[in-house]
């Protein structure tokens, strides 16, 4: 085991969901979430071992406010997996809005799973989907290359990279969230509850700086 900060081979960056959709101009834009590319990207030369994700939704997927006569971006339904906040339609496959923002310079990227693929739920971590029991299979890719620690960088702070850190910890990865590499669209207060829910967890939020290679 390396040092804390320092990466080594059993250690992964997983960049979550730096797609077109979430960065400024997009259906679902985070405020200035393509400002983290050019921290996301120099921490990827530190890793050996680095997954993207990419949110991938079909036409007329559950978590879209248009599927739902009469429901409005940002409102809550109940599904039947549990809450779900309805989205701008965003991330639908094989549109310009779905594909990794071309600024993301990571050749040597190992995966890109793709995420929130069943129409009936959605996805936020890269582990689980949203009943919290269907697995990705990321788990096991990552256990056979040894993984035992987990970085995390991306969009959205509040929601996937959230909902990943969780899952991470869940299937006793040790996890730690880059800060300065993540940004928030903080609905009803989804920012602070995060901050509230890592540090109930024990999960460190760090710098980049922190993060030596």
């Amino acid at each position: 085991m390396t040092s804390e900060g320092s990466v080594g081979d059993r250690d992964v960056l997983i960049v979550v969901d730096m797609q077109n959709d979430f960065c400024p101009g997009g259906a679902l834009a985070v405020p200035q979430g393509d400002q983290v590319l050019p921290v996301i990207n120099r921490l990827a030369a530190k890793f050996r071992h680095v997954v993207l994700t990419q949110d991938w939704h079909p036409r007329g997927h559950l978590s879209f406010a248009s599927s739902h006569p009469g429901r409005k971006p940002y409102e809550t339904i109940a599904a039947p997996y549990g809450a779900q906040v309805l989205w701008p339609d965003h991330c639908v496959q094989a549109t310009q809005g779905a594909a990794l923002h071309a600024g993301l310079e990571i050749p040597h990227a190992g995966l890109v799973l793709r995420k929130g693929t069943d129409r009936a739920i959605d996805s936020y971590s890269a582990f689980y989907e949203n009943d919290r029991v269907t697995p990705t299979g990321l788990a096991g890719y990552l256990r056979e290359r040894r993984v035992d620690r987990v970085f995390l960088a991306g969009l959205a702070f509040d929601f996937c990279v959230r909902y990943t850190a969780e899952d991470a910890r869940r299937e006793d990865f040790a996890v730690s969230v880059i800060t300065d590499a993540c940004r928030g669209i903080d609905v009803e207060g989804s920012v602070a509850a995060t901050r509230t829910r890592l540090r109930d967890l024990d999960i460190p939020c760090v710098p980049a700086l922190a993060v030596t290679g």
